[in-house]
Formats: C-alpha cells, structure tokens, sequence
C-alpha cells in the first residue's frame, strides 16, 4: 500500500471490508481531531480487497452494517476497525507511548529497597528486556498496567495502593460494571434492591484521577466515587 494512502478494514461475518484512507487524516479522525470523514476519504467506495479493486455488493453491506451508505459504513470502520498506519506513523507513535509508559512508571512506582523512584532509563532498559509490543492506539494506563506484571520478576517495584468506594446508577451499573472492575482489585460489592451498584475498588493510586474520568465518561456524571481511609 503506498504511503500517500492507506487503509480502515473490519471483517464481520467473515466478509472483510476495507475503504481508502489519507494517512494523516485518518489517524486525526481516529483521535478525535477530525470531525468530518470526507476530509479522511480517498474514495468512498467500500472494498472486499482495495489493492485489487474488488468493490463489496451492497448487499453485503446492508447485512454486515445495516445500510448501504458508504460514508456511515466508512465512519464504523474508521472509528472501530483495524486503521493501517504508514512505517513512520506507527514508529513515531510507539517512541511516544514508550516515553509516556516509562515516566508514568517512574512517577508512579518505587524502588521498595530505597523508596526512590527508578530512574528512567533503567525502567527502559528493563522493557526491552521483556520485549512488550505496544499497541500505539491503547491507554497509557492500560498498557502500564501490563508492562508493570512483566517488569516486576526483574525490575523491584512498589506501587502506592488505595481503596476507592463507588457508586454506579441503576441505568448505568450492567455497563459500567466491566470497565470499573478493569481499574484494579475488588474488594468488595453489592447489587442493590434498586439496581444500583456499589463497591470497594483497590486500585493503584497514580490510576484514580483518570478512574474517575473513565467513570464520568460512562455514567455521564452521575457515578460517585471517593478515597477510604
């Protein structure tokens, strides 16, 4: 594929589905940084294979995505399929990521020998160490959290811990359930009479200010949590 185009691709119902793509563009919508998707397109026409230019029945579309619009068709794969990013797009993406991961473990964790902090390039020694592949479009938070379970048989590190009482809505508690649990370690919970949801989570403490973002994303506001002593 050349690296003037490139593209969003999905499979759903082992049909594969692929749209052209301007780079940059691309990746901005993908982001957030691009609002309109016909900045984005080199073409509107959906694909089974855009190197061989097999276009996808319209029938196959209304099956896999409920309509044969190609432009709503292109938003989903855009916004929830696979996005192709050029060699430089993805080497510069990761550099960034792996820069963010190692200050968020160097300010996060300790040495539990010395109560210092590692520094940084020991911490990045260490990753190469364990050859974490990082996923240039994952949460810093999440990809730290994984890095953290490798790192620890070679690297000595203590994390702060706290407890985080919380409290989910009826109308929002089945949906938020999986997500909040993601944060760190249950401790304790409760379904309540009125379907509302409350529970102890144990979490580390440099993860509580983006939890509680997460949770006002997902609740709309109405989630309350707050620090047990």
């Amino acid at each position: 594929m050349s690296e003037k185009f490139t593209v969003a691709r999905m499979t759903k119902d082992n049909e594969h589905f692929e749209v052209l793509v301007k780079p940059q563009e691309a990746l901005d919508y993908r982001m957030g940084k691009i609002a309109s998707i016909t900045e984005v397109l080199v073409t509107e026409t959906i694909f089974s294979d855009a190197n061989k230019g097999t276009r996808v029945a319209e029938e196959s579309l209304r099956k896999a995505f409920g309509t044969t619009d190609s432009l709503k068709v292109a938003e989903t794969l855009l916004k929830k399929g696979v996005l192709q990013l050029t060699t430089e797009q993805r080497r510069k993406m990761i550099d960034d990521k792996r820069k963010q991961i190692v200050d968020f473990i160097s300010r996060q964790c300790v040495d539990p020998k010395t109560n210092l902090p590692h520094p940084p390039l020991r911490i990045e020694n260490a990753m190469e160490k364990v050859h974490y592949a990082i996923d240039p479009f994952k949460s810093i938070e999440e990809e730290a959290r994984e890095i953290l379970k490798l790192l620890r048989p070679i690297l000595p590190l203590k994390m702060e811990q706290i407890s985080v009482g919380v409290h989910i809505p009826a109308q929002y508690s089945a949906k938020a359930y999986g997500t909040i649990k993601a944060f760190g370690t249950m401790k304790r919970e409760e379904w309540r009479s009125d379907g509302s949801w409350y529970g102890v989570l144990e979490m580390p403490a440099g993860l509580y200010a983006p939890f509680l973002e997460k949770l006002g994303d997902i609740t709309k506001g109405s989630g309350e949590a707050k620090k047990i002593s």
